[in-house]
């Protein structure tokens, strides 16, 4: 079975590097990801990998940071395979490409400087040949992190290159596609300053933030994070349509990654569920974690005015 990765080509922000890249990436089939202060590593085992990483990069201190790095390392080295798909996107709103991969990796330096146009202090040495189709779509909201490599399933790669809908088929309530925005630009006024917003400064939003394991695959995109008053996070999970049992196991799931990752010290973590309505349905499923989610519902108008 074919696995599905999300690269970025380079930092969007670095405009003519990530064009020049992106150019060469398409004209010769590959990709490549940096590191180029580490030599070949692709004859390293994962422990000595690691501990390679830990000597060319002593200023990396945080333990979650070295991880994730290694594991990207290693995953573009021995993990991606023949037949799985990359999606290759600009910035987090944007995708730019889709392909198949064709070979295995490589180390080449040669080939990484030419890749940036000889800009030697910016050129990613790892490279793997992919077949691409450039593509361009750029969604409203926040679809892709800011990690330079990670793994999605394969129902997150349908949704980003989804197929086309009959009119037929759109959702009835059309409106709801702006609720999350709505939520968002008046969240001061609904909350009335007992929840605010969450942002960092790796991720810097608190809508639509992505979540990454310790190895680097998405486990999902809560939709908004906020604190409470007493500094707790607050993971509010919008229904919108989604079946009750969905929505209460996305939201655990959730929860539980805030737990693990951003929670300090005695810092806990709760949910919200906002909903058009509290079917039966929710209504049970809410009983065992009454302590840890609650939920509310909202009403929205439509009206016509001469």
């Amino acid at each position: 079975m074919p696995r599905y990765w999300v690269i970025a080509p380079y930092d969007s922000q670095k405009t003519e590097i990530f064009e020049n890249a992106w150019s060469y990436d398409l004209k010769h089939n590959t990709i490549a990801v940096g590191w180029r202060e580490l030599p070949d590593a692709s004859k390293l085992d994962k422990a000595e990998l690691e501990a390679k990483f830990k000597e060319i990069f002593p200023q990396v201190t945080n333990k979650g940071n070295i991880t994730r790095d290694v594991n990207t390392i290693w995953n573009f080295l021995h993990e991606i395979s023949i037949g799985d798909y990359i999606l290759a996107r600009k910035g987090t709103k944007k995708l730019i490409g889709h392909g198949i991969v064709k070979g295995t990796p490589y180390y080449d330096v040669s080939a990484g400087k030419d890749r940036v146009g000889n800009l030697t202090e910016n050129y990613y040495p790892y490279l793997i040949p992919v077949e691409w189709e450039q593509k361009d779509i750029s969604y409203s909201d926040i679809v892709f992190s800011f990690y330079t490599m990670y793994e999605i399933d394969e129902e997150k790669y349908k949704e980003l290159i989804p197929e086309p809908t009959p009119t037929e088929q759109l959702p009835e309530f059309v409106m709801e596609k702006y609720f999350e925005e709505f939520i968002i630009k008046n969240f001061d006024k609904i909350f009335k300053g007992r929840l605010t917003l969450y942002n960092d400064q790796e991720e810097s939003k608190a809508q639509q933030r992505i979540m990454l394991d310790d190895e680097n695959k998405q486990i999902g995109r809560l939709d908004l994070l906020a604190k409470d008053s007493s500094g707790n996070f607050v993971v509010i999970e919008l229904k919108k349509g989604k079946e009750s049992d969905q929505v209460i196991g996305q939201l655990l799931r959730y929860m539980g990654w805030v737990k693990e990752k951003l929670c300090i010290d005695t810092q806990d973590v709760r949910g919200l569920i906002i909903c058009k309505k509290i079917d039966s349905k929710l209504k049970y499923s809410l009983i065992p974690v009454a302590d840890k989610i609650s939920v509310k519902e909202y009403t929205m108008d439509f009206k016509l005015v001469d």
